[in-house]
């Protein structure tokens, strides 16, 4: 299995994991929640960030088929993913006058084109491919997931670029192809449940996106496909299992899942401020407001610091799926991770003290009140060590290679020199939601995401002001 695949399926709870002890709760803190509907200023620093971290997918792109690197500068294969975060990236630089339309649209154009004559399986494409070629990569797995993170780029244009225009058509008719292509149903070897990945060599994995995780995107978009959607039972296969992930952890009681992105992933195109599926409702909150609370308790558990690694504090805080440092042979007697799902949910806590900054940011319009104090204290503090040309590097550890000694800001004890795609993206596309709300806005006029959710059960806010 790869590695990254590897560490999903962990986080996920079907391997095993590094557990640390769970603190006991008490009451539960309920800050006000923001309203994110009106355009907003931003520090000067995190507008920059956003512009390096735009400049990322622009700069690394392979221009002549628009795959994006899984990392960089490590040479890599590109993941599709990434390729997704990257379509989204490129009318937030439009909007950001960081681009030109007419620039955009030619990468777009590029990459749908690539994309609609790729190697797949029944619309379902590759999880890491080369990066000139497109040929899959050695040991790669088709990816249900994956594929969702790009198709949710792609239909992010096609609602994007909606100008009465050649080229602009053009993308439209491609987004639709590729959409349109997908057969939900081929991934749904134990229905109604969908599979994680196949491959030639093995056939499908054996194991379904069941809740609660970043597979929500995939029963929304296969839900609202106008070719070959799945039955409607597939969203309470899905939610069936959420109650073992439901409880409390550090002073906030919500429906978990340890790295933030499996609370991210999925609001970086769906706005979910409002609207409730009937476990939800029965709950009386909503998956942004759950965000939220993941978010807290995070920030919580950073502060409590109960197995006392350097630097965690009120402002520097932040576990999901990362790069790590690895292990270490200097008399620690302490375990460290490479690249893992870290986090902590009403079921366990996976820490190692590695510090993904994309965990905080992503959250920003969640919990703006205490993520943007952390994005510029993790700036002040660490600066050039973990911040640099696209903005912050994938992870940093203090702990690290330390055998105890005493902390320093000036000698951090482990800083990824990559910056990883599929972190990159949720950077990008959150900041400019807590900006503008643009990826939201326009993913609110996208048919197959509103017929995705009202399958799903999903009614109120927004979604009632369509009627």
């Amino acid at each position: 299995m790869h590695g990254r695949l590897r560490a999903i399926v962990c986080a996920l709870g079907l391997c095993g994991v590094l557990v640390a002890p769970q603190a006991a709760v008490g009451a539960q803190e309920e800050p006000a929640l923001p309203a994110v509907t009106q355009a907003r200023a931003l520090d000067p620093f995190v507008a920059e960030l956003e512009e390096r971290t735009f400049n990322f997918f622009w700069d690394t792109a392979n221009p002549r088929n628009g795959l994006v690197p899984d990392r960089y500068p490590t040479p890599s294969v590109s993941s599709i993913a990434a390729v997704g975060f990257g379509l989204t990236a490129y009318p937030i630089g439009v909007e950001r006058g960081y681009i030109s339309r007419i620039a955009a649209r030619k990468r777009v154009l590029t990459t749908l084109r690539f994309f609609e004559s790729a190697q797949n399986q029944h619309g379902f494409f590759y999880h890491f491919v080369d990066m000139n070629s497109g040929a899959r990569a050695p040991g790669s797995e088709v990816s249900t997931v994956d594929t969702s993170l790009l198709l949710a780029g792609v239909l992010f244009c096609q609602s994007f670029f909606n100008a009465d225009e050649p080229q602009e058509a053009e993308i439209r008719r491609l987004a639709e192809t590729i959409y349109r292509r997908v057969d939900w149903a081929w991934a749904q070897p134990r229905p109604p449940a969908v599979a994680l990945s196949w491959t030639p060599e093995e056939g499908f994995s054996g194991s379904d996106w069941l809740g609660y995780n970043e597979g929500m995107l995939v029963y929304l978009l296969a839900l609202g496909s106008p070719s070959h959607p799945i039955e409607e039972d597939a969203w309470t296969r899905w939610t069936a299992g959420y109650d073992k992930h439901w409880g409390a952890v550090y002073d906030q009681t919500y429906l978990g899942f340890a790295p933030l992105f499996g609370h991210q992933y999925s609001h970086v195109w769906v706005d979910f401020r409002g609207i409730r599926d009937a476990y939800m409702r029965e709950h009386d909150l909503d998956y942004f407001e759950n965000s939220r609370r993941a978010t807290y308790a995070q920030r919580r558990y950073a502060i409590a610091n109960p197995m006392h690694w350097q630097a965690y504090g009120k402002n520097v805080w932040g576990m999901s799926a990362s790069d790590g440092p690895g292990p270490i042979d200097s008399g620690e007697r302490r375990g460290y991770l490479k690249y893992a799902a870290r986090g902590l949910a009403p079921g366990g806590i996976v820490d190692d003290g590695t510090i993904a900054p994309t965990a905080a940011i992503s959250s920003l319009p969640f919990a703006p009140e205490i993520v943007l104090p952390a994005t510029l204290e993790m700036y002040r503090r660490f600066g050039a060590s973990i911040y640099s040309d696209y903005g912050f590097r994938d992870a940093f550890n203090a702990t690290y290679g330390r055998g105890g000694a005493e902390w320093q800001p000036s000698r951090l004890g482990w800083v990824d020199q990559d910056y990883v795609g599929i972190d990159q993206g949720p950077i990008l596309a959150m900041i400019e939601n807590f900006r503008s709300d643009l990826v939201w806005r326009v993913m609110r006029t996208n048919p197959y995401l509103q017929r995705g959710l009202e399958r799903a059960g999903f009614t109120g806010g927004w979604l009632a002001r369509l009627d």
